[in-house]
């Protein structure tokens, strides 16, 4: 009985091939961690909370997620809303037609840094600055107004 006590080199070879490819697998994943991923151009920005699936909070306002709502990781994966309950969380996001949360991106730090195209350098921040603070009947007040003209 004949039996190779050293490796073929068809075998080496095979297996050179698999370690190289593997590694420039890694290379290539590690370098797509913080790209920016195109966004549409209707996409907001905001911070997302999920407290009991469909509903949300968006900015500290309560909002819906639509039947068939996509929530997408920084890896562009799906990620089921019952995994995010109880998070706060930097989102790109696009409403449907009757204002439910339609498609959510969830932000790496690259793209959380990033400023949204078209939209205000204030409302890039938080929710305290997408609009004037009202009083509590629905009117600025005077000391919102002089702040205002302030900055």
């Amino acid at each position: 009985m004949n039996r190779c006590t050293h490796p073929s080199p068809l075998r080496t070879t095979g297996r050179r091939v698999a370690l190289i490819a593997t590694l420039m697998g890694l290379a290539f994943s590690a370098s797509a961690q913080h790209s920016v991923r195109p966004f549409p151009p209707n996409a907001l920005r905001g911070t997302l909370q999920v407290t009991n699936p469909p509903e949300v909070l968006l900015d500290g306002r309560a909002a819906r997620m639509s039947p068939g709502a996509r929530i997408r990781a920084e890896n562009n994966l799906l990620v089921m809303s019952g995994a995010l309950v109880g998070k706060s969380l930097v989102v790109n996001y696009v409403r449907d037609s009757q204002g439910m949360l339609h498609d959510v991106w969830l932000l790496n730090p690259t793209e959380a840094q990033q400023r949204m195209p078209g939209a205000p350098a204030a409302a890039q921040t938080n929710a305290a600055d997408y609009g004037p603070a009202l009083d509590g009947t629905g009117t600025r007040n005077a000391t919102t107004l002089s702040s205002d003209i302030q900055q």
